[in-house]
């Protein structure tokens, strides 16, 4: 009995270590990696053109995040749910790594609401972890 419940106390100690940002070993250093992941359709056409994200990425990403970032061409699908249908759409993905920073997070809500205003979108899904990142 005592050897199970040790047990159960140890998995609940070591449960919250799933959340701690990972150890980086020199010369690497801690920083954040974001991935926004913007799809392209209006409605059930194609909307938003290569030429109009490259003029959004200039206009709203670049100077949020001068020091680089990554725009990759990727095929998206999402569940719409009013109409009970898996939609297939072309999509960008964002991908910026950068040292944390408050500023830095809300730039990234920022450019997600610009997108959503400027092509009339529902949503930008943006993941955000802690990686380990060495030049």
């Amino acid at each position: 009995m005592r050897a199970a419940a040790a047990a159960v106390c140890m998995g609940l100690a070591l449960s919250g270590c799933a959340a701690l940002p990972p150890a980086c070993v020199p010369p690497a250093s801690s920083m954040v990696s974001a991935e926004m992941l913007f799809g392209r359709n209006i409605g059930d056409r194609i909307g938003v053109s290569d030429a109009a994200f490259a003029a959004f990425t200039a206009r709203e990403i670049s100077p949020r995040f001068p020091d680089g970032l990554a725009v990759i061409d990727a095929a998206g699908q999402w569940r719409d749910r009013a109409r009970g249908a898996l939609v297939h759409e072309p999509s960008k993905i964002v991908l910026i790594v950068f040292a944390d920073d408050s500023h830095k997070r809300a730039a990234l809500d920022a450019i997600a609401a610009a997108y959503k205003r400027d092509f009339h979108q529902q949503s930008v899904m943006t993941t955000v972890r802690s990686v380990c990142v060495r030049f």
